[in-house]
């Protein structure tokens, strides 16, 4: 058998430009709706299709028998699950050795070494999840709370990323800098695109609209953008995260939860109608039959499984989030983002990107809360139960 050996030497150290030769994943193999029965499919697919990735698969040993004689894969054993309506006291407390925590703890340095694994990837307990990895992982200095970001497909055949999806309900200006920096961070990484272009979720474009909140984060944003550390486009609003208008639009978790639910939820209205109004008559079925390759394309376009894989950014390690309900399709690409965030030095990226920022910009070094910057003592902040 084919195993990964957790005493395998430390990587030297390299440069931000540099990919990552070999990209280890953490994966909880239990979370979610369905449990092994998709993650482990999916984790198969994702190791023929990727001959550099290593996995340590965690979970209930029984439940990953089938898995032992994976190659480059590694059983980690746990005896607990975090369901998905475990209240974040439980999951954070008493489920001390969770799948969910113990795939998180592989983000850890391990006896002043590097990390057991380079990213995690779960589909359980969103607040659970959050808890977990900031409770075991804390937040980068510069960062005073995390953020969710995840993608959405925009009209140019592409997508836009987002946050903050739902991690922290109310946020100051400082903290959507933060976002704009870390989300930046994100795309060059993932989308290798050095300079992304950011816009700032308002009501109209124009300066003068939107809360009080809003006006000062423009103000910061430009301050950043004129210090060369953001290419700010300005204010956007809702129809131009699927216009493309932008490559990143940043806004509060309240906000974006939002605007991610209604989105999901237009879309599957929509094909929804289209598949009632094809199934009418003979007419309208013959009608469906000629319009398939059509219909099968816009279906792939608007696929929510195809973006699956929510990034939490600004904390110690690479933790993203897969929907509880994904299939092994929608899995595979959590896993998939998860790879190309490792291999692309993310944290490297996003740490940098701050740092820069607060040398460049230093009246954003406090929060409108008083916290120093990178102070993880921001533990009352609401995590929202998003899916």
């Amino acid at each position: 058998m084919s195993s990964v050996d957790s005493r395998l030497p430390a990587q030297p150290a390299v440069s931000v430009a540099e990919p990552l030769a070999r990209v280890r994943l953490a994966v909880d193999c239990m979370g979610g709706d369905h449990g092994p029965s998709i993650t482990l499919p999916a984790c198969e697919a994702f190791l023929a299709k990727h001959p550099q990735a290593e996995l340590l698969l965690v979970g209930l040993p029984d439940a990953l028998a089938a898995a032992v004689q994976w190659p480059r894969c590694r059983i980690v054993p746990a005896s607990e699950v975090v369901t998905m309506d475990d209240p974040v006291e439980v999951a954070l407390r008493r489920k001390k050795d969770s799948s969910m925590r113990v795939a998180i703890s592989q983000l850890k340095s391990a006896d002043g070494g590097l990390p057991l694994a380079d990213a995690c990837v779960s589909a359980g307990n969103t607040g659970a999840l959050m808890a977990v990895s900031r409770y075991l992982l804390k937040t980068l200095d510069g960062i005073d709370r995390p953020a969710i970001a995840s993608v959405m497909p925009n009209q140019l055949g592409g997508y836009t990323t987002m946050l903050d999806l739902g991690a922290n309900v109310d946020c100051s200006a400082e903290h959507l800098l933060q976002f704009a920096l870390m989300g930046s961070a994100l795309v060059a990484a993932v989308d290798g695109k050095p300079e992304p272009r950011v816009g700032l979720l308002n009501i109209g474009e124009e300066v003068i609209k939107g809360s009080e909140t809003i006006k000062r984060a423009g103000e910061l944003l430009r301050a950043a953008a004129a210090a060369g550390q953001l290419n700010f486009h300005g204010n956007v609003e809702g129809n131009d995260i699927f216009k493309g208008t932008v490559d990143l639009v940043v806004c509060d978790g309240f906000v974006g939860n939002v605007a991610l639910k209604t989105a999901e939820g237009l879309a599957t209205m929509i094909i929804t109608i289209i598949r009632e109004e094809f199934g009418r008559s003979w007419i309208s079925k013959a009608a469906a039959a000629l319009a398939m390759p059509v219909l099968k394309r816009f279906k792939g376009r608007v696929d929510h499984r195809r973006f699956n894989g929510a990034a939490l950014l600004g904390l110690r390690g690479l933790v993203f989030k897969s929907h509880g309900s994904a299939d092994a399709f929608a899995f595979e690409n959590a896993l998939n983002r998860a790879y190309d965030a490792a291999r692309n030095r993310l944290l490297d990226r996003v740490h940098d990107r701050i740092i820069a920022t607060l040398q460049a910009t230093p009246g954003t070094t406090t929060g409108t809360e008083g916290l120093a910057v990178g102070d993880s003592g921001d533990k009352a902040a609401p995590v929202a139960q998003a899916a």
